[in-house]
């Protein structure tokens, strides 16, 4: 089985334009990124998905592989899935393709090998990461999308409200999605052809397409906490962390 990590990235964030190239810790976010996924033992190859040259130079200042793609996705996992398309490589239906989303700067090796690792184990169609959420301010926080699933780790809802309310528990256990998704390379192709969905459009999140066609999408979970990159206080926190993240010695 082939694992192939692709991270889509594009400066045109309306929220933190030019974010992937925006330095913490020294280094450009989008190269932490594809750096701490080549961590992982596991990923046959690391690519990086953008519509800016930009980005792709920087990736060829640090020697990480890069594709062009368009400027017209909306959504991140399209972008993904015309990577793949334009790759060259003979995929069969049943390789893993792993998403990680260019914010994602904590992410390490462990989480993407407990993803893979669950993906060998139950072959799941489609797999997203779920981070423990210990901030009252981050439960809250629109930006950051919560989800909550079912005891047999399938989801149930996407939102960027506070779910599950605290109405009755103050100290109800949170999660919110990371930007690590992995597909069957066979369900990649058919998701990008699915047509998007009315509560996709409305929360601003792609997974609820899966949900919405009625369709399982597995869950797993991290106690570890992440920081996705979507406004300049977001990348300030995260660069406070890897100033003391050992990962960073293995790559800086």
């Amino acid at each position: 089985m082939q694992i192939v990590c692709v991270i889509p990235a594009r400066m045109g964030s309306s929220r933190f334009p030019g974010k992937p190239l925006q330095p913490a810790c020294g280094l450009p976010m989008i190269i932490h990124i594809a750096k701490r996924c080549l961590l992982s033992n596991q990923i046959n190859k690391v690519i990086v998905a953008t519509c800016d040259e930009e980005i792709q130079e920087v990736c060829q200042q640090y020697g990480i592989d890069s594709i062009m793609t368009s400027e017209s996705h909306e959504r991140c996992t399209d972008r993904v899935s015309e990577a793949i398309d334009n790759l060259g490589i003979d995929f069969q239906p049943d390789d893993f393709i792993l998403m990680v989303q260019g914010d994602e700067i904590l992410v390490t090796p462990d989480m993407l090998d407990t993803v893979i690792e669950d993906y060998k184990q139950n072959a799941a169609t489609v797999t997203n990461l779920l981070s423990r959420l210990y901030s009252s301010k981050d439960h809250l926080d629109p930006n950051v999308v919560k989800v909550v699933s079912t005891p047999e780790n399938r989801a149930l809802y996407f939102s960027r409200a506070a779910i599950p309310s605290t109405f009755r528990d103050n100290n109800a256990v949170a999660y919110q999605q990371t930007g690590v998704i992995g597909f069957s390379r066979k369900f990649l192709r058919e998701f990008s052809l699915l047509p998007q969905t009315p509560l996709e459009k409305v929360e601003s999140i792609d997974m609820l397409r899966v949900l919405e066609h009625n369709l399982p999408l597995r869950v797993v979970h991290t106690q570890m906490e992440t920081i996705a990159v979507d406004v300049p206080a977001d990348l300030e926190r995260a660069e406070m962390v890897l100033r003391q993240d050992q990962l960073v010695e293995l790559y800086a």
